[in-house]
């Protein structure tokens, strides 16, 4: 029976790897994967980058929130090859030279964290927010942000914190 399963997996074909190119947290990278894969598992599973969470792997939760060429997508909706080129930043990356991005400082002055699960997703989401120019008012960026879900009862917290760190860009 051993030897009939040996067998059978030797004559299945080779998978089809596609050759995918990014640049994650400004360093270029090649990577050999499946056209199902997702760039979650990819940034996770290849990259090693485990600051994006893997939260309901349906788009509902924004767990796995990343930004790609500057606007915000759902990572475990998107395969890897459709990104081929592109620049994606993962919480790992949104801090610069050891300083915290002002949002992860912002996060930590209003407890903006519990569980801290959704966090990663949360700050990406809203880095993507403000560099997509929008959300002028705490209803329309609670709004935008209502894809990103904080099961932990400190979504109140989050919005001060994103609040404070647009008023901050507003009078730069």
């Amino acid at each position: 029976m051993l030897t009939d399963q040996i067998i059978s997996a030797k004559s299945m074909p080779t998978l089809p790897h596609k050759t995918v190119s990014l640049t994650v947290n400004e360093k270029h990278c090649t990577l050999e994967v499946l056209p199902w894969v997702s760039l979650l598992d990819a940034l996770r599973e290849d990259l090693d980058l485990t600051g994006t969470k893997k939260g309901c792997d349906h788009g509902q939760c924004g767990a796995c929130t990343v930004i790609c060429d500057g606007k915000r997508i759902l990572s475990c909706l998107t395969l890897a090859v459709m990104k081929n080129g592109s620049e994606i930043t993962t919480i790992e990356g949104v801090a610069t030279g050891g300083e915290l991005h002002p949002l992860q400082k912002a996060f930590i002055e209003h407890d903006a964290f519990q569980c801290g699960y959704c966090t990663p997703g949360q700050i990406c989401s809203a880095i993507g927010m403000f560099q997509e120019g929008k959300a002028l008012t705490r209803a329309e960026v609670k709004e935008l942000m209502s894809g990103n879900l904080c099961r932990c009862g400190a979504n109140t917290n989050i919005i001060d914190a994103i609040m404070e760190v647009k008023a901050q860009m507003s009078h730069e």
